[in-house]
C-alpha cells in the first residue's frame, strides 16, 4: 500500500466495491519524515492480490484484524502471514495477499526519516518484516490498542502522527553526511556516481557503503537503482514504447541494461509492467 506503482486485482471484480481506503499527507513538521498515513479496511469477502514493485517507501503496518499473507520475490506460503509490523527497504516485487477480513493503518516513512523513528540501524529491518512489538516494544503494543479503540480513520490518524510526532521528539539526529548523500542520489535521478558522493564526503567508498547500508538499509548503488527504475516507469506513462529513449533518460547503458533491471526490481519487462498499471 505504498504511493509508488502498484497492480491490484480481486476475482475479477471491481476492487473498489470490495474494500476503502483513506489516505492523509502528514502535518507540516513530519514533512520529509512520512509521505503519507493510509486506513485500509476489507468490506466485503475475497481474495486481493496487490504487487508492488521496488520502492523508498519503509511502512509501518498496525493491524486490527485479520494477517496479511507476503512474499518478497514470490507468491506468498501459508506460514508467511503478518499482522502488524515494519518492513524495511527490498530490492524487488512484494507479493501481498488479503483475505477479505484485513483492517489497518499504515504510516509510511521516508528512508531517512525511518532511521530517525526506529531508531535503530535499517540494515536491521531490510528485506524483512518484523513484528510490532520487536520493532517498537511495550510501545507499539500500547499504539495498537489506541488505534484499534479509534472511533473513525481521522482520530487513528491524530493517534499514529501523534505518536510519530513524539518519538521524533527524542529521536538522535542523522548523520548530516548520509542525509546529504541520500538527497543527492535522489536529486539527480539516480545517476550519481558513488566515487563523487565519496569523494564530497571526504570518505572511503567502502566507509560510505557501510553507514549508509546502516542507516537506509541499502547501499548508495541499489537506491540509485531503484530511484532509476522509477524514474523509468514514470516516464514510461509520457513516452509510450520509447524504452531505448527512456533508458537513456534514466543513465541505463543501454536498453537490455534497462530490461534487466525491470526484470529484478518489478519481476517483469518493462513493456508488461507498464501495461498492467
Amino acid at each position: 500500500m505504498s504511493d509508488e506503482p502498484e497492480r491490484h486485482r480481486q476475482d475479477n471484480r471491481s476492487p473498489a466495491l470490495h474494500f476503502e481506503m483513506v489516505r492523509r499527507k502528514p502535518a507540516v513538521p513530519l514533512a520529509g519524515i512520512v509521505t503519507d498515513i493510509c486506513g485500509y479496511r476489507e468490506i466485503w469477502p475475497g481474495h486481493f492480490h496487490i504487487v508492488e514493485y521496488a520502492s523508498l517507501t519503509v511502512p509501518l503496518v498496525i493491524s486490527f484484524a485479520e494477517a496479511f499473507a507476503i512474499g518478497l520475490g514470490r507468491s506468498p506460503g501459508d506460514d508467511d502471514r503478518y499482522a502488524s509490523f515494519a518492513a524495511g527497504l527490498y530490492a524487488g516485487p512484494v507479493m501481498i495477499e488479503s483475505f477479505g477480513g484485513a483492517c489497518c493503518v499504515q504510516v509510511n516513512f521516508t528512508p531517512l526519516g525511518a532511521r530517525q523513528f526506529f531508531g535503530l540501524p535499517m540494515s536491521e529491518l531490510r528485506d524483512r518484516m518484523v513484528g510490532l512489538d520487536d520493532a517498537l516494544g511495550f510501545d507499539g503494543i500500547a499504539l495498537r490498542e489506541r488505534l484499534g479503540e479509534a472511533s473513525n480513520w481521522g482520530a487513528r490518524f491524530d493517534i499514529a502522527e501523534g505518536f510519530v510526532a513524539g518519538r521524533l521528539a527524542e529521536a538522535k539526529a542523522l548523520s548530516s553526511e548520509i542525509a546529504w548523500a541520500y538527497r543527492t542520489v535522489i536529486a539527480s535521478g539516480g545517476r550519481t556516481r558513488i566515487a563523487v558522493l565519496a569523494s564530497e564526503i571526504g570518505w572511503s567508498r567502502k566507509h560510505l557503503a557501510a553507514k549508509f547500508t546502516d542507516a537506509i538499509g541499502i547501499g548508495p548503488k541499489t537506491l540509485s537503482r531503484i530511484v532509476r527504475f522509477n524514474r523509468a516507469l514514470s516516464l514510461s506513462k509520457q513516452q509510450d514504447d520509447d524504452w531505448a529513449g527512456i533508458a537513456s533518460d534514466c543513465g541505463y547503458a543501454d536498453q537490455a541494461h534497462l530490461v534487466r533491471e525491470f526484470r529484478q526490481l518489478a519481476g517483469e519487462t518493462p513493456k508488461a509492467l507498464a501495461a498492467s498499471i
